[in-house]
């Protein structure tokens, strides 16, 4: 049986529409109406006389001979890509899109020093920052990079990390000055602390290199989310346990006063996160190195 050629175009359209799990979100990812890419992979299919996808009205079932040739088109894509980046890579500056997510209490407080020295420094690329406290998945929604804490659970996925989490304990000097300052992990029983929940539901353990104690899951005041654990302890409602990205700057303003700075939690650390392919984006990796300069910069 011949089969008629098929272009480039239209493999690279059913291998989105794969990735994306539906039409309609290959459709938004490659910015196309979802007619044009449902008929790209119907002339793929006719082309080939074979059926790639079976669609029903809710969800689209790939066929057996479907995923072989995914498979098969997606290592013979990246090849391709990666031919392109090699080529460009030595001498071109950054440009395009880069599509970031972050965590809430991430994207408030690191990201807008970098994003600003990154835009500075590349002005062809576009930024695009998604704030999200979800696992957003990197490929089905077309991001580039994402910014997360602990372990790398998807092997599809390449890490690299940003900075260690290491958390204390901080009080507002308002509270402070009403209070006082607990001298001994015991006199946080007669202060008000106010309780963050892990999303684990795994205590907080504080030491001192030596000892450790367990902070308190429950009292009058109980949050999960670390920016808003913030404002609460800057505007003196008691003592919190912070990681030092969040508080550098109001501690160097004295706005927030390190409370038992002895004991601290290590809390692993925020990594890059982006697609395992042969070739990162020269875009990637330079908001990486960008990321990475300002971070260092901000210690010395």
């Amino acid at each position: 049986m011949h089969n008629a050629p098929v272009d480039l175009d239209s493999i690279a359209v059913f291998v989105k529409v794969v990735q994306a799990g539906s039409f309609s979100q290959a459709a938004r990812l490659l910015g196309m109406p979802n007619t044009t890419v449902s008929a790209k992979v119907a002339r793929l299919e006719k082309g080939l006389g074979v059926t790639l996808i079976r669609r029903t009205t809710r969800k689209l079932h790939v066929t057996p001979a479907g995923q072989a040739f995914f498979e098969r088109c997606l290592r013979g894509l990246s090849e391709i890509a990666t031919a392109q980046a090699e080529l460009s890579a030595a001498s071109a500056e950054p440009r395009g899109a880069l599509r970031l997510t972050a965590p809430g209490d991430v994207a408030y407080s690191l990201l807008p020093g970098i994003a600003s020295r990154y835009l500075r420094t590349y002005p062809q690329v576009r930024l695009e920052i998604i704030v999200a406290n979800r696992l957003v998945d990197l490929v089905g929604e077309g991001v580039d990079l994402a910014i997360r804490g602990g372990e790398l659970r998807d092997s599809t996925l390449i890490a690299r990390r940003f900075i260690t989490l290491e958390f204390g304990l901080w009080a507002s000097r308002g509270y402070v000055a009403r209070r006082g300052t607990p001298r001994s992990p015991a006199e946080l029983a007669s202060h008000d602390v106010i309780a963050f929940v892990r999303r684990s539901g795994q205590p907080i353990r504080m030491s001192d290199g030596r000892q450790h104690f367990e902070l308190p899951t429950g009292g009058r005041l109980i949050v999960d989310d670390l920016e808003t654990l913030r404002a609460l302890v800057l505007k003196d409602n008691g003592i919190g346990v912070l990681p030092h990205f969040l508080t550098r700057q109001r501690a160097a303003d004295r706005a927030l006063v390190r409370v038992l700075p002895d004991w601290s939690w290590a809390a692993g650390a925020l990594s890059f996160v982006y697609p395992n392919q042969p070739f990162v984006p020269t875009n990637v990796r330079a908001f990486i190195d960008v990321a990475l300069a300002s971070i260092d910069a901000g210690r010395n």
